[in-house]
């Protein structure tokens, strides 16, 4: 996999991870597959991304191991794409967006989508950084220790 790392990025896992799925579209097609959808026109429809936009998004998903595509699952001509292992992972960074979002981008009484738990049928607890015995942790109690 190729990156285009900045100097300051070389050693940091988010501005390589931001290399990687960091813009809208390769988000929006991870939260796509997320929710069961894995053909290009699918995709497109669920989006309304442009063609040649889809194309590149999903080839460079594929490349960096995020999704992969294979014959669709019902014998037709079609390639489907799923998540693999790696795209997986990135559940937490997608439920992590969503809450933000309910939190700070909807007004008192605003109608959004939810994400429930299928077991239990309520939403999705607060996702928090926790200690490694369990206390919420803040950002003010956290450092990056920086390679030297």
């Amino acid at each position: 996999m190729t990156t285009n790392l900045i100097d300051n990025d070389r050693t940091c896992p988010v501005g390589r991870a931001l290399d990687v799925i960091g813009d809208r579209w390769s988000l929006l097609i991870v939260r796509e597959a997320f929710d069961g959808v894995s053909r290009f026109g699918d995709f497109q429809r669920e989006l309304g991304v442009a063609r040649n936009i889809l194309t590149d998004r999903l080839r460079k998903l594929v490349d960096a191991g995020i999704l992969l595509s294979q014959p669709a699952a019902d014998g037709s001509a079609y390639q489907a794409y799923v998540l693999t292992p790696s795209g997986e992972n990135l559940f937490p960074i997608v439920v992590a967006l969503r809450q933000w979002g309910e939190k700070h981008l909807f007004t008192r009484g605003e109608k959004y989508s939810r994400l429930i738990d299928i077991g239990t049928g309520r939403p999705v607890p607060l996702m928090t950084p926790r200690t490694s015995e369990g206390r919420p942790l803040s950002a003010s109690e956290t450092r990056v220790k920086k390679v030297v």
